[in-house]
């Protein structure tokens, strides 16, 4: 990759692991490498705007790394907002992206709220099917505070990324119930079932307990990201895995996002909003907890807490993700 771009990727990967999101983050080195290697990624796209308004555009990636194109189409929508009071793009032809809460926070210096999502590839099944249709689809929605830390609402809409199911691997550890299922749809706690055939279950889990509405979010960021870009969709979203091709009479191209920036002046205040932010903050804080040890957390507070955190003692590193790190050194003649 450019300089520029591979330090960008760089960052967004550094991200992840600061915030505490291990799976997204130095873990997934290795992925891209294999990616370029079996010319399934662009190292350095030509990424280009194919639709445009005063307030949208539809942006091909060139099959570069979502890592790169997000966070510059979220800079798009963020000139788009200060026009036009919202901005919106699209993205096709891409993959995958990292963290949506990388991109979605870009909007923060601009006082304004940012939106990102992606699909990914079939590892979910929709409420009744024992078929892998969606991906884990995450979207990630940031509102500017005042005197607190933004509200970040960063969260697949399966039960689980399939990231915690790779450190479960690595950890050797069983999963919760109602993370995966077999290959007949039975309830399992095998972090390997995704290899046997099974599949992931959607936010809920089961249809009792309204797996249905975490189907429905997903279906969703799938419309957003793949269909309204021109970038495939359902069960036609490439694998991440580079020793999986993609299926054939693909109807899209490659992988897509949404992202998003709304200036909070286009409704209101800055200031104004971001009191009532905080007032909002404080008494979700202070409810009344279930147990007196125990407080109600806002949402992207512990990622703020686990970054403080590790700013201070570094970040912890998987030993099997050393090991890819060492190989990844040897094999371009780096020093470790």
């Amino acid at each position: 990759m450019n300089e520029l771009d591979a330090i960008l990727a760089a960052d967004v990967l550094l991200a992840a692991d600061m915030r505490g999101i291990d799976s997204h983050g130095v873990a997934r080195l290795s992925g891209y490498v294999r990616l370029f290697e079996a010319n399934r990624a662009n190292a350095n796209p030509q990424w280009k705007i194919i639709h445009e308004t005063p307030s949208t555009a539809t942006v091909d990636a060139d099959n570069g790394l979502g890592l790169v194109v997000a966070p510059k189409a979220m800079e798009i929508a963020i000139e788009k907002a200060k026009n036009a009071g919202t901005g919106w793009v699209a993205i096709q032809n891409s993959n995958h992206f990292g963290i949506a809460a990388y991109h979605a926070m870009k909007a923060l210096e601009h006082d304004m709220i940012g939106i990102a999502m992606t699909n990914a590839s079939p590892l979910v099944a929709p409420t009744f099917s024992k078929e892998r249709m969606l991906g884990t689809n995450p979207f990630c929605y940031v509102f500017p505070a005042g005197k607190n830390k933004p509200v970040v609402v960063d969260m697949a809409t399966a039960t689980a990324a399939n990231g915690k199911l790779e450190i479960a691997q690595r950890n050797q550890n069983e999963i919760p119930k109602g993370w995966v299922q077999d290959k007949n749809g039975n309830e399992s706690t095998n972090a390997d079932e995704l290899k046997n055939g099974g599949a992931l279950l959607p936010l809920g889990s089961s249809y009792k307990t309204s797996s249905y509405k975490g189907y429905a979010l997903s279906s969703v960021a799938d419309i957003f990201c793949g269909v309204l870009s021109g970038a495939n969709y359902g069960p036609w979203v490439p694998p991440f895995v580079s020793f999986l091709n993609p299926l054939e009479n693909l109807p899209g191209k490659g992988i897509g996002h949404f992202v998003g920036a709304m200036r909070v002046d286009a409704f209101r205040p800055v200031d104004d909003f971001k009191n009532n932010m905080d007032n909002w903050i404080e008494r979700f804080k202070n409810a009344t907890p279930i147990e007196s040890n125990q407080k109600v957390i806002i949402p992207g507070e512990p990622e703020f807490a686990e970054e403080e955190k590790r700013l201070e003692s570094g970040i912890p590193l998987n030993d099997k993700v050393v090991e890819d790190l060492k190989s990844l050194a040897k094999k371009f003649k780096l020093e470790f």
